[in-house]
């Protein structure tokens, strides 16, 4: 497969998942309304996906040979820091502030937090600096949220 088709399919995954963020944010923060508690549905969440995560290790990347190498720094095992925020966040403030008005201020930061990540190539990410055409993109993302966002 070439790189443009290549490309397309990560493209369309990663819209998926985007699509996807919406949706998990409303069947989270029902389930945290329902049980009165997102905390429980976060945890019941997390063992959901951790059996479907498991199961996808073990089916299509087999067994692990050993445990993960000792020197990886602790700062790349603290994207479940940000996982469990996000989950508890939108389980218990989606369902007071809305999903879209909470799903557009996440966005809001992913693009904060993507433009200067790229710029710097932090976390080991690929180095793209930020342009002026980059620059001016984010702003009309950003002033684009605001405008999709129905309160605040």
């Amino acid at each position: 497969m070439n790189i443009v088709g290549q490309n397309f399919i990560y493209a369309a995954v990663m819209f998926l998942a985007g699509v996807g963020i919406p949706i998990m944010g409303a069947l989270s923060g029902g389930l945290g309304a329902r049980l009165q508690s997102p905390a429980l549905a976060a945890v019941i969440l997390f063992v959901v996906g951790f059996v479907i995560a498991g199961v996808y290790l073990f089916v299509v990347e087999g067994l692990p040979s050993g445990l993960p190498d000792a020197s990886i720094p602790i700062q790349y095992y603290l994207g479940g820091v940000f996982i469990i925020f996000y989950t508890l966040g939108i389980t218990y403030i989606g369902p007071k502030f809305g999903i879209g008005n909470a799903v557009c201020f996440v966005l809001l930061g992913q693009l904060i937090s993507m433009t200067v990540i790229d710029h710097f190539g932090l976390l080991s990410s690929l180095q793209y600096s930020i342009t002026m055409q980059r620059f001016v993109g984010l702003l009309f993302m950003a002033t684009g949220v605001f405008l999709v966002v129905k309160r605040f």
